[in-house]
């Protein structure tokens, strides 16, 4: 299913965005409570926290997707307009990541300061707190997601949608976390390339609203399940 590949792409690529890429390690520092010194000199990581952290994100995003969906079906009356109007929207959010327009509105972040105790719960707590505040390179990102979320015929499938998302922002995450090491190291080779990702995402997304409103969305997704028959196993 054509969309579940462009929601798991759209995760990966806000890991690798320029406002969470850099602060990784900080954030999995605070979630962990170990200094950076700390989880670099430890051979066995817990990463149990960073799984509830993520957990908690993916909570947040998936409620989104769900009531992105739902606000679509109630539309579904003007489902010619829903479509145009969705593409159109993925089409502003993705010359805003390539950097073609500005949109001011999303230029900036919103900072989340927890005073949450630590115990098992907390790092879900944190993990659905930053999610509202990862706004300034993710939002035209996520936005898109969810924007393709309202044109889903069901709420499973929105579910689904989003589940995917949070998958491909979850997994590096913690895998950057348990290999803190070797992320540090990837993290400053791949940071001069950080910008063309960035602007290959938006393209990406870019030819997503085009399809979208010319209603060639789902044909690709045919093809492509005639190529890749396993596809079908997702949805």
């Amino acid at each position: 299913m054509i969309e579940l590949i462009i929601a798991i792409g759209a995760g990966l690529l806000s890991f690798l965005s320029p406002c969470v890429l850099p602060l990784i390690p900080g954030y999995i520092s605070y979630i962990s409570g170990s200094s950076l010194n700390e989880l670099i000199e430890k051979k066995n990581v817990n990463i149990i926290p960073i799984i509830l952290f993520t957990l908690g994100f993916s909570i947040i995003f998936v409620t989104f997707g769900a009531a992105s969906t739902f606000f679509g079906q109630v539309l579904l009356q003007n489902s010619y307009e829903l479509r145009i109007g969705a593409g159109l929207v993925i089409i502003f959010f993705s010359l805003h990541i390539i950097g073609l327009i500005n949109l001011k509105f999303l230029n900036f972040e919103k900072r989340i300061e927890t005073n949450i105790s630590r115990n098992f719960f907390s790092p879900i707590l944190i993990g659905m707190a930053f999610a509202f505040g990862w706004t300034p390179c993710i939002g035209p990102i996520l936005g898109s997601i969810l924007v393709l979320a309202s044109t889903e015929e069901s709420l499973s499938k929105g579910i689904l949608l989003l589940s995917f998302y949070s998958i491909g922002l979850a997994i590096p995450f913690i895998l950057s976390g348990y290999l803190m090491q070797k992320f540090l190291i990837f993290s400053k080779k791949f940071r001069n390339n950080i910008n063309k990702v960035s602007k290959i995402g938006g393209f990406i997304l870019l030819i997503t609203g085009i399809l979208i409103i010319t209603n060639q969305l789902q044909a690709l997704g045919f093809y492509l399940l005639n190529l890749f028959p396993f596809l079908q196993n997702f949805g």
